[in-house]
């Protein structure tokens, strides 16, 4: 199975997905690449850091099952290897989730929405995004979020880590079963 969280930046797709990917051994992440700068204080595994150039490269062979530009920089999630026993979640913006439901139309489509824009710009400033990014961040995510809506996502408020961590493991375990 395949699994999408998606939602704009700020959301907490990436501490949500770290809690899942923890707690269930049969989750695989798909690491995503990126072009863009590591922000101060950002894992080195966050994404596949690459160049322009290595990312159009990859993506003109085909390697990539979605990649969009954002803000002027490309991301990308390659197809998934090596995962043939868990299933895969996908930690990406609205943009790339549409393009992996072109492809996979039976992902499980869960789309994180921030308790707030306030919020969102608080989250966005504590994780090291310089305030100009935050406000462009910001600008766009109420058409990220009306684009995920539009496109059939369970939509989730990530207002409490705790509860959003376990209504999507509730999510999986019901798709797992079905």
């Amino acid at each position: 199975m395949i699994i999408v969280v998606c939602g704009p930046g700020g959301v907490g797709k990436g501490t949500v997905v770290e809690h899942l990917i923890a707690r269930d051994p049969r989750l695989w992440l798909s690491r995503s690449w990126s072009t863009r700068e590591r922000r101060p204080g950002e894992r080195e595994d966050a994404y596949v850091w690459r160049t322009r150039e290595e990312f159009e490269a990859h993506a003109a062979a085909g390697g990539f099952l979605e990649h969009a530009e954002f803000l002027g920089n490309l991301y990308g999630t390659p197809w998934p290897e090596g995962a043939e026993e868990r299933d895969v979640i996908l930690e990406i913006d609205v943009q790339g989730a549409a393009q992996v439901l072109e492809r996979v139309p039976d992902c499980l489509f869960i789309l994180l929405e921030p308790p707030s824009a306030e919020v969102q710009a608080e989250r966005l400033r504590g994780r090291g995004d310089p305030p100009e990014q935050a406000e462009r961040r910001i600008a766009v995510a109420q058409a990220e979020l009306a684009e995920g809506r539009r496109l059939g996502a369970i939509c989730i408020v990530n207002d409490d880590l705790d509860r959003t961590v376990a209504e999507v493991e509730r999510l999986i375990e019901a798709r797992r079963r079905s």
